[in-house]
């Protein structure tokens, strides 16, 4: 088996403002720090509205579509712009997400990478939010549900603001487990321990900010891996942003290249031991260019490694 890598040159043309963290640099410096690994390489496919429409409302979908500009950039929220590319960008990333599943349980790869921007996250049920449009990781994890059967799928999301889009797409859903570990306090001021979803499917893991490698290793043994293992699932998912690393500009997180390779590892582990190895990640944040290409990069060599 083999590792998949899902991107596609569309994601470069969602732009925003000049200073913006969420600039083209960062998916170019991503796709630059993979050049010549053993990958499978694909185009993201577009999303359709009826993928969309696991997880978000049509009027949430038009809503996004009808702020498309026909040229310039608009602002939608405090932190989230569209140009004239941004929908096709945010389109490829969820449907890379779904292809990328597709490929995990259909036994083409082993496993998968989708490097995609804009981010998805913090995409709510009718909200763009956070540089994010659509739920992408939240829509693939219904898609693995209602179109390929399965029962548990796992999501750990330890990018380092909290994943409030994803656990409010996913906040009623009996099906999966949402874990995420970030920075508290922090934007978007989500994520407290008291949210653990409508069937105990939620856990939340604030992290102080200044927390190192080894308070972020140690809240996933004591917490987020014996939680994985109950639950037993059939797939895991996985928003894969570095910007708890140290030298993030929009955080205070201490971690390392070596701590995301280990917790990466780690849960390539409970994968192997419960559904095959079946692991997709989804590029969320990171915004130190030099970083965030690093720690992709450590990311990426674990899912090849296991793959």
């Amino acid at each position: 088996m083999t590792t998949a890598l899902f991107t596609h040159t569309d994601c470069l043309d969602h732009l925003t403002p000049q200073g913006h963290p969420e600039q083209v640099a960062r998916l170019s410096h991503v796709l630059a720090a993979l050049e010549g690994r053993d990958l499978m390489r694909a185009e993201a496919p577009l999303a359709s509205e009826e993928d969309l429409r696991l997880c978000h409302p049509q009027s949430h979908i038009d809503r996004v579509r009808a702020a498309v500009p026909d040229e310039g950039i608009v602002q939608l929220d405090a932190d989230t712009w569209m140009s004239p590319g941004s929908l096709d960008a945010a389109l490829r990333g969820v449907g890379g997400a779904l292809a990328a599943v597709d490929a995990v349980l259909g036994g083409q790869a082993g496993n998968a990478f989708v490097a995609t921007r804009p981010p998805g996250h913090h995409a709510e049920t009718e909200r763009t939010m956070g540089f994010c449009l659509f739920g992408t990781v939240a829509i693939a994890a219904r898609h693995a549900m209602e179109r390929h059967g399965l029962s548990r799928v796992a999501v750990v999301d330890f990018d380092v603001h909290h994943g409030n889009g994803t656990q409010d797409l996913l906040w009623s859903e009996a099906r999966s487990l949402f874990v995420s570990s970030h920075q508290s306090p922090l934007w978007p001021g989500t994520g407290t321990p008291d949210e653990t979803g409508a069937h105990g499917n939620v856990l939340n893991l604030p992290l102080a900010p200044r927390s190192d490698g080894a308070v972020f290793r140690a809240a996933y043994e004591d917490r987020v891996f014996p939680a994985i293992e109950a639950f037993a699932p059939e797939l895991i998912l996985i928003s894969a942003g570095f910007d708890a690393h140290h030298a993030d500009p929009l955080a205070e997180l201490n971690l390392t290249e070596a701590d995301f390779e280990w917790v990466t590892g780690r849960l390539c582990d409970l994968a192997q031991a419960h559904c095959g190895g079946r692991v997709v990640s989804c590029l969320e944040g990171g915004y130190d260019l030099q970083a965030l290409a690093a720690s992709a990069a450590a990311h990426v060599d674990v899912l090849i490694a296991r793959g």
